[in-house]
């Protein structure tokens, strides 16, 4: 298995794509393949919400199951992320998985939950609804989810394209993910 640093070396990621030293200074531009890279990047794409104060975020994919949301170090970035005037928003076609695998990121999720807005798009096929992370300085995309293969980058084009599509997504969307289940 590859390891990531968030900081690149002579303007190279540990994947060979070259990094960007301008908005997003060590995360990763270009492509990249495999469960493992793509993990790598959403945990460090994660720490640099926190560390560079990102206003939003929108995370999109059919069930997050094979997402790290669950894992110590992603909470502990959403958790050093989580201000006042900030705003997540999370799409999936269902939300079983992220319940079964996330326990860590239900309970962040319970905690902040004024700074959540969850989305489910039911009617989506697991293949239409994006894999993405935007922001409006960086995004990524999974072009391939079940290879996680896929494209991520500071450049503007690509953000705009990425963020259009999930805007799409999020008008055929009803509320998702409730922050509680109460019952009367």
């Amino acid at each position: 298995m590859t390891t990531r640093s968030t900081q690149a070396t002579d303007g190279e990621s540990a994947n060979g794509a070259t990094a960007q030293h301008g908005n997003m200074p060590g995360l990763p531009a270009g492509r990249f393949s495999g469960r493992s890279e793509f993990a790598q990047i959403v945990r460090d794409a994660l720490a640099g919400a926190a560390r560079e104060g990102w206003r939003e975020i929108i995370i999109s994919d059919a069930s997050f199951e094979d997402w790290p949301l669950g894992e110590r170090a992603v909470v502990e970035s959403l958790q050093a992320w989580s201000r006042a005037g900030r705003r997540l928003v999370v799409l999936a076609q269902r939300y079983d998985e992220v319940y079964r695998r996330h326990a860590r990121f239900v309970t962040w999720r319970r905690t902040w939950a004024h700074l959540v807005e969850a989305h489910r798009c039911a009617a989506a096929s697991t293949v239409d609804l994006p894999s993405a992370i935007w922001s409006p300085g960086w995004a990524l995309r999974r072009l391939d989810p079940e290879r996680s293969t896929g494209i991520c980058g500071c450049e503007a084009e690509r953000r705009l394209q990425i963020r259009e599509a999930l805007d799409e997504w999020l008008r055929k969307s009803t509320p998702g993910f409730p922050a509680s289940t109460l019952g009367l």
